[in-house]
């Protein structure tokens, strides 16, 4: 299971639903939590690994491993805050994202029973921009544009001169 980088067309696809909670589903979360701490991330989606499901893990924090599947933002503070985000899915790149302070989501988890969770802090922002992933959605998208432009195009010119 490797990290898809930015230009894999999979992390600009709607994910779509999963309907049944298997063991393979279950599975594929236990493996997408050992890559995300192989790499030091700290959330990651199924896009990132090249599955268009709707299901993403996180550990922030508070060191709990979370498993988010069908997840749905259902409500968000007005209060935002920035912070510098990363993203696993392009490597080296940090910039600046306003989003909001906190958020309540709803999904089901491994086991699949419904969650809830009111979140805040880093929680709050890994979720957000975790959720971003299942909708095609970067943390470049939510910055300036030409800041944005530049990051594509260096990032993309450093990934196609590698296979020159």
């Amino acid at each position: 299971m490797n990290v898809r980088i930015l230009g894999d067309p999979v992390l600009r696809e709607i994910s779509q639903p999963i309907l049944e909670i298997t063991d393979e589903i279950r599975e594929l979360a236990k493996r997408m939590l050992v890559v995300m701490k192989e790499t030091d991330g700290v959330g990651l989606a199924g896009p990132q690994v090249g599955i268009s499901k709707r299901i993403f893990v996180v550990c922030a924090d508070d060191g709990i491993d979370r498993v988010f599947i069908n997840p749905q933002i259902i409500e968000t503070s007005v209060e935002t805050c920035g912070y510098e985000e990363g993203c696993l899915s392009i490597p080296g790149y940090y910039e600046q994202v306003e989003r909001p302070k906190y958020v309540t989501i709803q999904a089901l988890n491994e086991k699949g029973r419904r969650v809830t969770m009111e979140t805040q802090g880093l929680l709050a922002r890994v979720v957000q921009h975790e959720n971003d992933h299942l909708e095609g959605t970067m943390f470049i998208d939510r910055i300036d544009s030409k800041k944005k432009e530049k990051i594509e195009a260096k990032f993309l010119n450093k990934t196609s001169s590698k296979g020159a």
